[in-house]
């Protein structure tokens, strides 16, 4: 697996960063990565590596570059928690759903791509990649979490691309109530699944993180990793 930094021209003009895991054999797609509130730190890097090492070529936008490039924020730290919601409150996700979409422009050119592009979100990345499902032609994507999908479940009835839904019943920043809501709108659609996770938290799958939860991590991403092969690879049309 080779790693490094990209820039990514953006079609409003401006430049955004991002880290870029590529694996030692040719991808079988390409899935974007896309971050909680926390910027382009280790635990993103650790999905990075992830999805490389199971062959697919793995970006993850930074996508806080209109307000601070290159943040790295930590859970553990007070200070760090106080930027993050800072810098979350003042993020755009209409505009950061236009960013993605540049994202997948640059990794479909990309001569090591073979021109699917899937992506995986966590929190403030999952609401992103359930509108990139509404508004997008993304091949496919996964959230984590289900953080203020409510907020738009207005778009459900455009959602039109496969979407797999992580839920943590004990999430708490996704009330219970909240969660059935989204069970209640999302499963009639054909195109979605939702896995729940009756004992984890909010962020389960953030390693290194207070919540962290390594057993159901793993199922999350054994489940993620068999929808990306279902959907990203040259044998399978979506």
């Amino acid at each position: 697996m080779k790693t490094e930094y990209v820039k990514i021209p953006m079609r409003n003009g401006g430049v955004m960063g991002a880290y870029l895991a590529i694996p030692d054999r040719t991808p079988a797609g390409s899935v974007i990565a896309i971050m909680e509130i926390w910027g382009v730190n280790d635990t993103m890097r650790h999905h990075a590596h992830q999805y490389a090492e199971a062959g697919y070529l793995c970006l993850v936008p930074d996508l806080f570059w209109r307000q601070e490039p290159g943040v790295e924020l930590s859970d553990r730290n007070p200070d760090h928690v106080v930027k993050a919601f800072d810098l979350y409150y003042g993020f755009d996700y209409d505009q950061g759903v236009e960013d993605m979409n540049d994202v997948g422009t640059y990794l479909m050119s990309r001569s090591d791509s073979n021109g699917k592009v899937g992506a995986v979100g966590y929190c403030l990345g999952g609401k992103l990649c359930y509108l990139m499902c509404c508004r997008t032609n993304i091949a496919c994507a996964v959230a984590y979490y289900g953080t203020y999908i409510e907020h738009n479940i207005r778009e459900v009835g455009n959602l039109h691309r496969p979407f797999m839904l992580h839920m943590a019943m004990k999430d708490r920043w996704v009330q219970a109530e909240v969660n059935d809501l989204l069970e209640r709108k999302l499963s009639p659609n054909p195109h979605v699944m939702i896995h729940k996770y009756p004992d984890a938290d909010h962020a389960f799958a953030r390693v290194g993180g207070i919540p962290y939860r390594k057993d159901d991590a793993d199922r999350a991403e054994s489940l993620s990793l068999a929808f990306f092969d279902q959907y990203l690879s040259n044998s399978n049309e979506c």
